[in-house]
């Protein structure tokens, strides 16, 4: 299984599908990061060869901020969203949705799970 920036990606993927595994790596970004590496994007993980893997890793070192640094720098935003005391940040310290419709799409969230129409009645063979 082929290792980039200490990650192990799917060896029977194609290495387009294979990069986004990498925190801060998507789709497209990969493909940008396999054309400049002039690598094809159709080849699977595990036939690259160490130099490949290698010009792969060169370029997501410098151009882009992934795993722990975009980790890092993510929890330091909400931490600071926090402290202002923003909606934002009070959402965040409640564990709540941020966006959309929080008041529909937040059952779970919190705590307030409920079945669905009818899955509390009787079989309709049976007198009510």
């Amino acid at each position: 299984m082929p290792r980039i920036l200490g990650i192990v990606i799917p060896d029977n993927k194609k290495i387009l599908y294979s990069l986004p595994y990498i925190y801060g790596v998507g789709l497209s970004s990969s493909r940008i990061i396999l054309q400049s590496a002039n690598v094809d994007p159709d080849k699977r993980a595990k036939d690259l060869t160490s130099d490949e893997l290698n010009k792969i890793q060169k370029i997501i070192e410098k151009n882009y901020k992934v795993e722990g640094d975009l980790r890092r720098e993510v929890g330091q935003n909400v931490k600071r969203l926090k402290e202002i005391g923003t909606w934002r940040g009070m959402r965040h310290a409640r564990r709540l949705p941020i966006h959309g419709r929080t008041r529909v799409n937040s059952r779970t969230t919190r705590g307030n799970v409920r079945k669905t129409m009818g899955s509390g009645r009787k079989p309709s063979s049976e007198k009510t």
